[in-house]
C-alpha cells in the first residue's frame, strides 16, 4: 500500500496560476483596463464636443433641479439636482464600448468559429461518404462470395 501525498498549499497555488482560465482572466482585466482608457478618451475628445456643438463640451454640467434653489457646486452647492449628463456620458463609454467588443473582439471570434465548425462538418461528411462507399463495396464483395459459394455447392 502506497500512501497518497497530499500537494502543498504552495502546490495548489501554483496549479491553480497556470490555469489557462486564470491567465487568460488576467490579461483580459489588463487589456479591459487599457481599452477603458481608449474608449474615455474617444468619448471625452469626440464625442463630447459633438454634443458640445449644441449645448456644453461637458456633459457633467447637464442637471435638472427638483429642488430650488440650485445655485454653487461641489460642498457648496445648495438644492437638490439630478445630473443627467453624468449618466448619459457613462450611457454613452459603456455603448460605445460594448459596440467596439462586439464589433472588433466577438463577432469575428464567432464568424472564425462558424468557420472552422463548417469545415469540420465538411470533413466528417467527406469522411462518411467514404465510409458508405466502403461499406457498400464490402457488401458487393461478401454477396460475391456467397453467390459463389452457392454456385460452388451446386456443382458438386
Amino acid at each position: 500500500m502506497s500512501e497518497k501525498k497530499e500537494p502543498s498549499v504552495w502546490e495548489g497555488f501554483k496549479a491553480f496560476l497556470m490555469r489557462g482560465n486564470v491567465v487568460d482572466l488576467a490579461v483580459a482585466v489588463v487589456i479591459g483596463a487599457a481599452f477603458t482608457n481608449i474608449v474615455n478618451s474617444v468619448v471625452k475628445g469626440i464625442i463630447n464636443p459633438v454634443i458640445g456643438a449644441i449645448g456644453t463640451k461637458n456633459l457633467d454640467h447637464y442637471s435638472s433641479c427638483i429642488k430650488e434653489p440650485c445655485t454653487g457646486t461641489g460642498d457648496s452647492a445648495t438644492g437638490v439636482r439630478i445630473m443627467w449628463g453624468s449618466v448619459l456620458g457613462s450611457t454613452l463609454t459603456f455603448v460605445i464600448t460594448a459596440a467596439v467588443v462586439y464589433f472588433l473582439m466577438v463577432l469575428p471570434m464567432s464568424k472564425y468559429l462558424a468557420r472552422m465548425e463548417a469545415r469540420r462538418k465538411e470533413k466528417e461528411g467527406a469522411r462518411e461518404v467514404v465510409e458508405v462507399t466502403e461499406l457498400e463495396v464490402l457488401k458487393e464483395i461478401r454477396d460475391a462470395l456467397v453467390a459463389q459459394r452457392g454456385s460452388g455447392h451446386n456443382e458438386r
